[in-house]
């Protein structure tokens, strides 16, 4: 794990409510837990390579604990008895982001990045800063990993 990750996620990773996340699955065999540490270093990955190559320059911290929080959820979203009404794709941003300032001091571009990261499906949800466009760009890649290689282990 990168060592931005536990600087900036430090409180975060160690939580009990966090570390609930180790019994969800999100795609395949890997846990919510996992899924969002992955995106947080892909997270940094682009950020990394985005600075080096145009000089963007983005908030670490807020990047770091959006990306770790972005599907901070606590429930089996595959259970339909578990989970909240509506569609999980469209309901859980919302989830997460109320999970998240209950349990943990947010600010507001975090708040931005949880609330932001399912676009295009969250039509209305553009995200609105840097940050969000690589959390959201980071998820829709680790979850596209995630799934083929489930789907490659079934074949």
């Amino acid at each position: 794990m990168d060592h931005r990750i536990s600087k900036h996620g430090k409180d975060i990773l160690k939580s009990k409510n966090y570390n609930k996340m180790h019994g969800y699955i999100q795609h395949g065999s890997v846990s919510v837990f996992r899924h969002c540490v992955r995106v947080a270093e892909t997270s940094l990955k682009i950020e990394r390579f985005l600075k080096k190559r145009f000089n963007v320059k983005m908030d670490e911290r807020a990047l770091v604990r959006g990306a770790l929080l972005h599907d901070y959820f606590l429930y089996d979203w595959h259970n339909k008895k578990d989970r909240p009404k509506g569609l999980h794709g469209f309901t859980h941003p919302g989830t997460a982001l109320k999970n998240a300032i209950r349990d943990y001091a947010v600010s507001e571009r975090e708040k931005k990045i949880i609330r932001q990261h399912m676009f295009p499906l969250t039509i209305t949800k553009i995200p609105t800063c840097k940050e969000a466009w690589v959390v959201n760009i980071a998820d829709k890649w680790c979850s596209l990993a995630e799934t083929a290689k489930m789907r490659k282990k079934r074949h």
